[in-house]
């Protein structure tokens, strides 16, 4: 039976410009990515993007702005009878991060590897800086998207605009 798998990341932008990405190893496969993760029944998008925060980084963070939601049809590269859906919104962190951040690619320690063996996948976090990031970055199709626009709405001074939380559009 064909369904919908519906995905929730954000974009976060530290103040010297950086992005914060997720590398990950599931399935015996490498991705780098946006952090978030999957919908559950019952919540919002933006309480999903909480929750992921928590979870994934023990970090409280601020839902701003909508930045994309997908438009065409993606399969799911894990499952051939999944629909993928994606909802960005950039995030500011509430508190500093306490998560080890790594500096390079898939920078996994043997505590890690050894959750991976009982779980199957496992996780990491490191800053891009701006001028080195683009949709090379990344490895999802719809994170490459994605990455484009930020990198498009940054060169025009739009990092403003993608640390901007709800209250601030009343304003």
């Amino acid at each position: 039976m064909s369904r919908f798998n519906l995905r929730v990341y954000g974009i976060l932008i530290n103040e010297g410009r950086q992005i914060l990405v997720a590398d990950e190893f599931i399935r015996g496969k490498y991705y780098t990515k946006f952090p978030g993760g999957g919908l559950e029944f019952g919540e919002g998008t933006r309480d999903c993007l909480r929750r992921e925060f928590m979870e994934e980084m023990n970090l409280k963070v601020e839902v701003g702005q909508h930045i994309y939601t997908t438009d065409y049809f993606q399969l799911s590269g894990f499952n051939p009878d999944h629909q993928i859906i994606s909802i960005y919104y950039s995030v500011k962190p509430l508190e500093p991060i306490r998560v080890p951040l790594r500096d390079k690619t898939f920078d996994f320690d043997a505590s890690q590897l050894a959750v991976y063996d009982q779980a199957g996948e496992i996780e990491t976090f490191r800053f891009i800086e701006w001028d080195d990031f683009s949709e090379e970055s990344v490895t999802l199709p719809i994170d490459k998207i994605v990455a484009r626009l930020i990198k498009a709405m940054g060169s025009y001074g739009g990092n403003e605009q993608l640390n901007r939380g709800p209250a601030d559009e009343l304003s």
